[in-house]
């Protein structure tokens, strides 16, 4: 049975569709990574599974269970950490921690000691005080020292410093291997690339790939550098090229993956000096369904 399941998912806020026949799937003891930019529903898809928000058609079941009918009783077994965390501002950071943690009944004083002095963090000053970074630490340890079964993250590093952010993959890592599934919403692709077994990229509320990362790389292109000791001519006209860029005799490319043994068959008629490729990185899959101009990057694309 899956930890989280979403069919024919719908919600619709007025006129606007948020959420378009949305169909996810998480197993148990899986990390999957859920990218999108601003506006893509993410945050929605996740309060909807949190109880938050009533679905408009379609279902949403975490462990078996109806996420909306029956979120008082999946509550009792995931911990969620938003990306903008609002605090006690009168209560202590420690303070915070107990009291979440104590509401699952399980207190583990050694694993909240643990996690305090891993994420670096004060927790005998108001949360008044604390920085964003510092808020977000307070979620993420009171998050990871409950004994939870799934962990909903949304954007969960918001804030966090690039020691922080690997101090919580580290955490991840380690919630996975001891069986438990996390659910990590993320605009970092290199955080989700580290972490995830499988993605799923959201568009316009429509799950638009899903799959592992060696499942999904072959939908996108391959990059390859050479330098030859003589000119290559037509290169750019064999099928499957891009963005051919040269050099004297250097070139660098891209080649659709089911074209790569046309082009490496076109190549070893020329004196080859210098070969490299390189593997698809999710950046690349990512960035070829988030443009207007038929695959080419947009830097503005990747957002939250």
């Amino acid at each position: 049975m899956a930890v989280l399941e979403t069919k024919n998912l719908i919600k619709r806020f007025g006129k606007f569709t948020a959420l378009d026949n949305l169909n996810l799937q998480v197993e148990e003891s899986e990390v999957f990574g859920f990218i999108g930019p601003n506006g893509a529903g993410k945050t929605t898809t996740i309060r909807v599974l949190l109880g938050i928000l009533q679905a408009t058609e379609g279902t949403a079941k975490v462990f078996g269970q109806d996420a909306w009918r029956e979120a008082v009783e999946i509550h009792k077994r995931i911990a969620y950490v938003p990306g903008d965390v609002n605090l006690w501002s009168n209560l202590t950071g420690g303070e915070v921690i107990d009291l979440f943690v104590k509401l699952r009944g399980k207190p583990d004083s050694n694993r909240r000691e643990k996690l305090i002095r891993m994420f670096d963090l004060d927790p005998a000053k108001k949360c008044r005080t604390y920085s964003k970074g510092n808020r977000q630490k307070v979620a993420l340890i009171a998050a990871f020292a409950a004994d939870a079964d799934l962990y909903i993250l949304d954007e969960p590093t918001s804030g966090l410093d690039p020691l922080m952010e690997q101090v919580f993959q580290e955490c991840v890592l380690e919630q996975k291997n001891a069986g438990k599934s996390i659910f990590l919403s993320s605009h970092i692709l290199s955080e989700v690339e580290r972490l995830c077994d499988r993605v799923g990229i959201i568009r316009q509320g429509k799950l638009i790939e899903t799959g592992t990362l060696e499942e999904l790389r072959h939908l996108t292109r391959i990059n390859m550098k050479i330098i030859t000791s003589e000119p290559v001519i037509g290169l750019e006209n064999l099928p499957g090229i891009r963005n051919v860029q040269s050099q004297q005799n250097q070139l660098t490319f891209q080649v659709e993956s089911p074209c790569v043994p046309e082009v490496v068959a076109f190549l070893s008629a020329y004196r080859v000096l210098k070969f490299e490729s390189s593997a698809p990185t999710l950046e690349d899959l990512f960035m070829s369904h988030y443009n207007g101009n038929g695959g080419e990057p947009n830097a503005q694309s990747v957002q939250k």
